[in-house]
């Protein structure tokens, strides 16, 4: 079994009038079956509504399913003993860091979860370098988080996430409130806890351009998964994603529309780079 197995998972929204009456109801996950092995960066794209941010939750027992089940390194979210042991097993980090950040100083607020459970205080500071280091924020231990930028924020919010020891980390949109020098940090950041750490990562966005370097893409729409596969094997299907809404990559969508016009190009292409050697090639 793998450290993430879904197995029919279902979870309705009803939504109601100021009477209380049930006006809509809203499958928010429609049967959602998947497995995700440890080690592995796994991104889930959707546009909004599509269902991921309550797929996310579901993987921290945040939420738990109406209809089937979910494991997280064996443990059945469902079942109340497993609560705390998921979530010390699966860090959640959320689109905005400023929800996350309680402390005063970056380095208090990265040890807080490890005091929490009881790590003892020699550990807890090893753990606080060790999680600086790896985010890359090591220098900004005394600092205070309101000095920081937003992407740093971020990052001091993932490394509180692994000061705890997570096999697994999920992130719910985590570059969604930053400029674009913070989204390139904030995703540099999670491909090196994923390459160095070997920390399974979940990335729950629908920014494509976030994707390029997962192992395995899911897209969902409508609360149903309805595509898998690589980055390149997704983003080939370019008409399909922009029927679930989605917004193609730049170098994607100029390759498709010169492919559209007779321009023998590949459709793996899915980086700047790539576009550029292969139009130096038809010539």
């Amino acid at each position: 079994m793998g450290i993430i197995k879904v197995i029919n998972a279902v979870h309705e929204y009803f939504r109601r009038n100021q009477n209380g009456d049930v006006v809509e109801e809203v499958c928010a996950l429609d049967d959602v079956s998947l497995e995700i092995e440890e080690g592995e960066f796994i991104s889930i794209l959707g546009h909004n509504g599509s269902g991921k941010s309550t797929f996310a939750k579901h993987l921290n027992a945040l939420l738990t399913p109406q209809e089937g089940v979910i494991y997280v390194n064996k443990m059945d979210t469902r079942e109340e003993k497993n609560i705390f042991p998921i979530r010390e097993n699966a860090g959640m980090v959320f689109q905005n860091p400023d929800n996350q950040i309680i402390g005063t100083i970056v380095e208090e607020d990265v040890g807080f979860g490890p005091e929490n459970i009881g790590v003892p205080t020699k550990e807890i500071w090893e753990r606080v370098e060790k999680s600086l280091k790896a985010v890359g924020m090591e220098f900004y231990r005394e600092a205070s988080p309101n000095k920081l930028s937003g992407g740093q924020k971020q990052r001091v919010a993932i490394a509180g996430v692994v000061a705890m020891r997570p096999k697994c980390i999920i992130l719910d949109e985590p570059t969604a409130m930053l400029d674009p020098k913070g989204r390139k940090e904030v995703i540099k950041t999670i491909r090196e806890l994923n390459e160095k750490e070997k920390i399974t990562i979940i990335l729950i966005t629908h920014n494509m351009e976030e994707v390029v370097y997962s192992h395995r893409v899911f897209v969902m729409n409508h609360g149903k998964i309805i595509m898998n596969g690589t980055p390149r094997e997704i983003f080939s299907r370019v008409e399909e994603l922009k029927e679930a809404g989605l917004t193609i990559p730049v170098a994607t969508e100029i390759a498709f529309e010169l492919r559209k016009k007779g321009i023998p190009l590949s459709t793996s292409i899915i980086t700047r780079e790539e576009l550029v050697e292969a139009i130096c090639q038809l010539s």
